[in-house]
């Protein structure tokens, strides 16, 4: 963050000093939602949750460090008191970003946009110093700590964008005004509160609408392979860069392929030249969001054979996305436990296939741990079957829907395509389901697991990776 004085915060934010002795406290540190990261030289941003009032720990945070507060109340302890903390937050990222003059990269869509935000983050970071959120900080609050975290060394801030409604990203780009935008695609997660994939395109090239002319800079980076995203050709006044496997894509892949183990290779395509690329990360989703990255990247003026070695070399940076680990007795568990929404849930099945074509040669079986898409609306009964009867066509080994009522409509699809019986179960939780794979997994089988946020089956992850570490000591005594 760069260094503002408590008198300065309280200018820009419009706020009131409340227990302040010395207006001229600089903040060096970053700010921080959580009183248990506070340290020396932090601003602790208060929120009233539904669990837990940020301002009832003010008075630790200031004692492990705090320089001060940002709260809605006078608390005790030296704070900025302000009308709204989200709105403050956001003018200080404002701040910040017009007077670094740091090159900002934002990137939306359904699906992928953490996965690609790790990418670009790696491939910009051979370029210079590179801030990105840590997670999946792509919101009012997420969005302008990630861009406080930035100081005068930082040469490109990296962030995701969300949104749950028409007007968010527009918010967004105005917090912090990138000057390349990149959509991904237009899916159906988040379908139930927009209404339709049409109201999602409208929402997601809010981003490309608030970009600058291409006389001054700006530059939108569009899948060319996603005909919502390459229709928001039109909504920008800045330049277009087409990524793809289409043949008119500018940055585009060719010979796409899958390892055995699930991983994609491509030779990659761009206007400066070419290289070949054998990616780390699983699944063949993987090469879009590559292709995204590479976009960014070559504008930045990386070349084409520096990209495509640093997104061979390139790793999942955010925890629970395709997390792949193999446990001592052979069980492998792909932890892809952060999210599910239907684009994502059929790129994930499609990866197990491909890995499940190595684990049935060598007596494994495949086995779809799977949950709740939340926010489908009235598309949630025909995307979970859809799910479930695509667990069936990709010859996944054994379904486990996990659940109440959506987890029964995966079920019942998987039942309808195929007559399954036996391979198709049901159960009602998380332990229930940890309990059904302790007593069937055997070495060489490869589980997927994965779901809605909200339904926490990185849980069943959990307890089959300790699993796996209990049975790794019991080898080693």
């Amino acid at each position: 963050m760069i260094p503002l004085s408590l008198a300065e915060i309280a200018a820009l934010t419009g706020g009131r000093q409340h227990d302040i002795t010395d207006p001229d406290a600089r903040i060096t540190g970053p700010v921080v939602i959580d009183s248990r990261e506070a340290g020396p030289g932090t601003l602790f941003a208060a929120f009233a949750g539904e669990r837990a009032d940020g301002h009832d720990f003010a008075a630790g945070a200031v004692a492990s460090g705090a320089v001060a507060v940002l709260a809605t109340r006078p608390v005790g302890v030296p704070a900025v008191v302000v009308d709204d903390v989200t709105r403050a937050l956001g003018a200080l990222a404002r701040h910040a970003v017009q007077t670094l003059g740091t090159q900002v990269v934002a990137l939306t869509g359904s699906s992928g946009k953490t996965s690609t935000k790790d990418l670009i983050a790696q491939l910009l970071g051979r370029l210079g110093p590179t801030v990105w959120p840590e997670g999946s900080q792509n919101n009012e609050i997420g969005l302008p700590l990630t861009a406080l975290r930035a100081d005068e060394t930082t040469r490109h801030l990296v962030l995701e964008m969300g949104a749950r409604g028409i007007g968010h990203i527009r918010y967004l780009t105005e917090l912090t005004p990138p000057r390349i935008g990149v959509v991904l695609n237009v899916g159906t997660a988040h379908i139930g509160e927009f209404g339709g994939r049409e109201q999602i395109a409208q929402a997601k090239g809010e981003l490309v609408e608030n970009l600058p002319a291409a006389e001054d800079g700006g530059v939108a980076v569009l899948n060319a392979d996603d005909p919502f995203v390459r229709a928001m050709a039109a909504r920008t006044s800045a330049r277009v860069l087409l990524f793809g496997e289409a043949a008119e894509a500018d940055v585009r892949a060719e010979n796409v392929r899958l390892s055995e183990r699930g991983t994609p290779a491509f030779t990659l395509h761009t206007p400066t030249g070419c290289g070949d690329v054998t990616m780390r990360l699983y699944g063949e989703h993987h090469v879009s969001n590559a292709l995204a990255a590479a976009a960014v990247a070559h504008q930045l003026g990386m070349p084409a054979g520096d990209i495509a070695d640093a997104l061979s070399s390139a790793d999942t940076l955010s925890r629970w996305r395709m997390e792949v680990t193999e446990r001592a007795d052979g069980v492998t568990v792909v932890n892809d436990a952060y999210n599910a929404n239907p684009d994502s849930m059929r790129a994930a099945l499609r990866a197990l296939s491909a890995m499940g074509e190595a684990a049935k040669a060598r007596g494994g079986r495949t086995w779809a741990v799977l949950g709740e898409m939340a926010e489908l609306g009235d598309d949630a009964l025909a995307e979970h079957d859809a799910i479930g009867r695509l667990a069936v066509r990709l010859n996944v080994s054994k379904l486990v829907a996990v659940g109440g009522r959506e987890a029964a409509w995966l079920d019942m699809g998987a039942k309808n395509e195929g007559s399954w019986g036996e391979e198709s179960v049901h159960v009602s939780g998380t332990e229930a389901a940890v309990g059904l794979l302790r007593g069937e997994l055997r070495a060489g089988d490869v589980v997927l697991v994965k779901a809605s946020r909200s339904v926490g089956l990185e849980k069943v992850a959990a307890a089959l990776l300790a699993d796996g570490s209990r049975e790794g000591e019991g080898a080693a005594r």
